[in-house]
């Protein structure tokens, strides 16, 4: 069975989390910034890796990003921490923190424990590249 994230219901404990050394080189971004419509402040576009394409608006406060089922962007690869990092919106901005995750979160191809993010940023999670879009909300 699944949940609504498409995250299987129960994940074994023998399910570890592998390393994964992300392609460090400049990623091709595109032009993500401006292709999203409608009212919300941020989004995130997966741009290369599993689930290209898909785009997840982000709401004010925490938002979890992981393996786990109850993440609330789920990423569903052994590269992937089980809560890996979180984003958070409040006036200030966006910001990303990593979980003390095994492979860590990178930002523009740079590991980063925090950092704040603007449109067009790159985030690295596992195999999974999300861009950061700018909203009108």
């Amino acid at each position: 069975m699944a949940n609504e994230h498409g995250a299987p219901d129960e994940l074994s404990d023998a399910e570890k989390t592998v390393f994964y050394d992300p392609d460090a080189g400049a990623a091709d971004v595109g032009e993500v910034v401006g292709r999203i419509e409608g009212a919300f402040r941020y989004a995130l576009v997966v741009e290369r890796g599993p689930r290209a394409g898909l785009t997840y608006v982000l709401g004010e406060g925490e938002t979890v990003a992981g393996r786990s089922g109850d993440a609330e962007i789920f990423l569903g690869d052994v590269t992937v921490s089980r809560r890996h990092a979180r984003f958070f919106v409040d006036d200030n901005g966006l910001t990303v923190e990593d979980l003390r995750s095994t492979n860590g979160t990178y930002v523009n191809a740079e590991r980063q424990d925090r950092a704040s993010l603007q449109a067009g940023d790159e985030v690295i999670i596992g195999k999974f590249h999300l861009v950061v879009a700018g909203g009108h909300g």
